[in-house]
């Protein structure tokens, strides 16, 4: 449940400062809406890279938490296939291996070893 609070002001000094919380406000929602574009530029550049791609097909829901943007195709976290990375395109890579390693036996599936510059593939347990 989100409660708003009005701020109460005198005219003068109070009404400009009323006007750049607003402002604020604004710029952030700004922000967000940009920062939204792009990463669904980056997904459609990505889909259309490669197109039989398992996040091609399969169109994961994309998050941005932190530092870190995450790909994820299930229920939750905890039940779904999960990708996660620094950039959109490194968070699909992820959730593409993911989804491939699923897709193996258990008996074939194995952790290939982590570089540095690439990013995390994080399989929680569930």
């Amino acid at each position: 449940m989100h409660h708003s609070s009005k701020i109460y002001v005198q005219h003068g000094r109070g009404t400009r400062c009323n006007r750049q919380m607003k402002n604020r406000h604004t710029l952030r929602q700004q922000r967000a809406a940009d920062h939204a574009a792009t990463a669904i530029e980056q997904m459609k550049h990505y889909y259309a890279a490669r197109p039989g791609s398992p996040s091609a097909r399969r169109r994961p829901q994309l998050f941005f938490r932190g530092d870190l943007w995450i790909a994820v195709l299930g229920p939750n976290l905890e039940k779904g296939i999960v990708g996660i990375g620094p950039t959109v395109a490194a968070a699909l890579r992820a959730f593409d291996a993911q989804y491939l390693a699923a897709l193996r036996p258990p008996n074939e599936r194995s952790s290939p070893p982590v570089k540095p510059s690439q990013s995390c593939i994080v399989q929680l347990p569930g």
